[in-house]
């Protein structure tokens, strides 16, 4: 009776139950403020690419630095680093281009630098940390892109948006063990479920850990990274993308494009998809990338789905204005997040049997903690497509290998069983297969 009474929180010890003694008060929760704040040393250390990601590398981080004094440093990658000190001249330092204060509901002011490294080698590992020349982070490695075509794998996730200090860690750590060649992490938006939530912020770097200081990022914000019609405050400090988009200011890097190793990435933004302006400016954008477009693979990344998996939900000027673009140029696929469940599907036009089409490959994921229930594919069949895989209820990681005649698409769940798959076969000529992969 007297285990009892110390209840679920007394820990067996050598067969002695031990718990808190009678009259401890429980432990305080540690506060959002003290967990979250900045301090000189750096954090939430990502990797940003360029339009030219063979030579060059952008690095964003948070610290309590001066712009004066925010820099990084790049060699390399030696054999040994410590004791063994880099040969004289081997490290350039590169002091930070921009810095930028976002103001926070909890007290104080998170400080985002950038750096960008030039004149790097195609192909090439180097080494890099940021600091303030006293404060340094620890030395992390990346490699740069080839200069054309070369095999490659990344990742992508749908929203984690929900549970992101508890349940979208073991997502993010899951998907880096399976896959810890990865060059490039693709998020379909909604990373977080408050635009400008500090904490939330704090959380999802958290879950990354640090993969994301070594891996190149490609983000487009979903509905959450908005509030009141409003980008997050944190986007643009964080995110640092080419600006490259359509040329307007409130599509500054939410819209932007990256060619890397034979693929070419589009980001767009669909959270202005009621803004016949700026969806007119990305639509003629969109399609002047894919009618001049030098890469063998196109991958098109953007939140709302052109096909919806939930509810009554429906995108008529998303699948419209960009639907016929995707087909007509031959996106290879089409990558996207907000319902919160998982749907891979095709045009019925371009089915050739239970097992193939030769179309473009639409693909809705979630990898956080909340879930919808699946509408039975009606936003599917009723726009001409067909679903042919589905899930709820699921967590779920995408890994993508790249090569040159062939990407590989599989999906995993939270713990590391295979879900869905397939291969997308292409020739030299843009002649396509897409075949269903068997586990």
């Amino acid at each position: 009776m007297a285990l009892a009474a110390i209840g679920a929180t007394a820990l067996l010890v050598g067969g002695v139950a031990v718990g808190p003694a009678l009259g401890d008060s429980a432990p305080t929760k540690f506060s959002a403020a003290e967990i979250n704040k900045p301090t000189p040393m750096p954090d939430r250390i990502m990797l940003i690419p360029t339009t030219t990601p063979s030579t060059t590398q952008r690095v964003t981080w948070r610290a309590e630095a001066e712009p004066t004094w925010a820099q990084a440093q790049i060699l390399e990658a030696p054999r040994a680093l410590g004791e063994v000190a880099p040969a004289e001249g081997a490290v350039t330092t590169v002091h930070a281009a921009n810095t930028s204060s976002v103001n926070t509901s909890l007290g104080y002011a998170s400080t985002f630098h950038t750096a960008e490294f030039t004149g790097l080698k195609p192909n090439t590992r180097y080494t890099y940390r940021v600091g303030d020349g006293t404060n340094w982070s620890e030395w992390t490695d990346f490699t740069t892109a080839a200069g054309d075509l070369e095999p490659f794998s990344f990742i992508y996730y749908g929203d984690a948006q929900n549970y992101i200090d508890s349940a979208v860690p073991r997502v993010f750590r899951q998907a880096f063990a399976d896959q810890p060649q990865a060059k490039m992490i693709v998020n379909a938006g909604d990373l977080i479920d408050s635009a400008n939530s500090e904490e939330q912020w704090g959380q999802w770097h958290r879950a990354d850990g640090f993969i994301n200081a070594q891996v190149n990022n490609i983000s487009v914000p979903g509905n959450h990274e908005y509030s009141g019609g409003q980008l997050s405050t944190f986007w643009r400090p964080q995110f640092v993308y080419p600006d490259n988009g359509p040329g307007n200011v409130d599509l500054k890097q939410t819209a932007y494009s990256v060619d890397y190793q034979g693929v070419r990435f589009i980001a767009l933004d669909t959270n202005k998809q009621s803004n016949a302006e700026l969806m007119a400016a990305q639509t003629a954008w969109l399609e002047g990338l894919l009618k001049d477009n030098p890469n063998k693979w196109t991958v098109v990344t953007f939140h709302h789905p052109v096909y919806s998996t939930t509810g009554t939900r429906n995108n008529p000027n998303v699948r419209n204005q960009w639907g016929p673009l995707f087909e007509k140029y031959g996106v290879d696929l089409v990558l996207q997040g907000h319902d919160h469940s998982y749907g891979r599907g095709n045009k019925v036009e371009n089915s050739l049997s239970a097992q193939v089409h030769k179309g473009v490959t639409y693909v809705v994921s979630v990898s956080g903690g909340k879930m919808y229930e699946l509408n039975g594919g009606v936003n599917w069949t009723g726009n001409g497509a067909e679903v042919r895989s589905s899930a709820q209820d699921v967590q779920l990681y995408q890994m993508i290998d790249v090569e040159a005649n062939q990407i590989r698409f599989e999906a995993r769940y939270a713990n590391g069983e295979h879900h869905d798959g397939f291969v997308i076969r292409k020739n030299d000529q843009g002649k396509k297969t897409v075949v269903e992969l068997k586990p």
